[in-house]
């Protein structure tokens, strides 16, 4: 028999004795698929307050409320020994490594995105710079009233998923993480000093452009109004002199018709 089947065959039985003995001798409903996944979805919405906390048993009974508010009659209890046999199954199934075992552990997936979630932080926190006794508190990971250390094992599986990734990740961080850094905003701070100086060239050169552009403008508005004028001056000195010429032939022809009237 294979050893990790053996082992998770007898923590599924360790388990459900468990959860017999405290429910007073009734069987408990058997978790749905869809159950798990709401319950999972749930914890990976409070796993980072897992990593910050080292009590957590109000939060397991946070989770058996909002459990309830989706139509789950779930205890603290049963949502932490419900986690505590998500996760050896899931490190069950990293210890084995073989193809078709992640597909028989249909909620693979979830566990994985939750442990990778754990390793993003704890590097973005040492990446950060934070201090070592805030790593240390993330990095053991908290355990309820009873003593149980359930969140070691989540921080075990959380090694398997990204193991050779924090390790390497890590030892950089470590050892350069304060001089690269500064490199690196040295190098981002004179890149945006050429891109500035770069800009402030092109904007003072489209600036020129733009007042010679609008003195040519101008130049060329002025010269059509002084034409606009001079065409205006001599269409009314034109204007002037048929009225005087106009005026000058009523006058006489009014001479004339009252000469001949006269003359009658």
């Amino acid at each position: 028999m294979d050893p990790s089947a053996g082992h998770l065959h007898h923590h599924m039985s360790h388990v459900s004795v468990s959860v017999d003995s405290s429910g007073g001798g009734d069987r408990l409903p058997q978790w749905s698929v869809q159950e798990t996944r709401d319950f999972l979805m749930i914890r990976a919405e409070l796993d980072p307050t897992f990593m910050e906390t080292k009590r957590n048993k109000v939060l397991w009974e946070i989770i058996s409320t909002k459990m309830k508010e989706r139509g789950y009659n779930r205890s603290g209890e049963q949502c932490k020994c419900k986690w505590k046999n998500l996760v050896t199954r899931y490190k069950g199934v990293e210890t084995m490594e073989q193809e078709g075992t992640r597909q028989q552990f249909p909620f693979y997936n979830e566990l994985q995105a939750i442990f990778t979630g754990q390793v993003q932080r704890m590097l973005w926190m040492e990446a950060e710079g934070g201090s070592s006794k805030k790593r240390d508190r993330v990095m053991h990971l908290s355990s309820d009233d009873e003593n149980d250390n359930e969140e070691s094992d989540v921080e075990k599986a959380s090694a398997s998923a990204g193991s050779k990734k924090r390790k390497k990740s890590t030892s950089n961080i470590n050892k350069e993480s304060s001089g690269n850094l500064k490199e690196i905003l040295d190098e981002l701070m004179k890149q945006h000093m050429q891109i500035e100086m770069q800009w402030m060239k092109l904007y003072e050169s489209k600036e020129e452009e733009r007042r010679v552009r609008e003195k040519e403008w101008r130049q060329k508005m002025e010269a059509l109004e002084n034409e606009r004028i001079m065409f205006d001056r001599s269409w009314r000195e034109r204007e002037e002199q048929r009225r005087v010429i106009e005026e000058t032939r009523s006058e006489k022809r009014d001479a004339l018709i009252t000469i001949l009237l006269n003359k009658l």
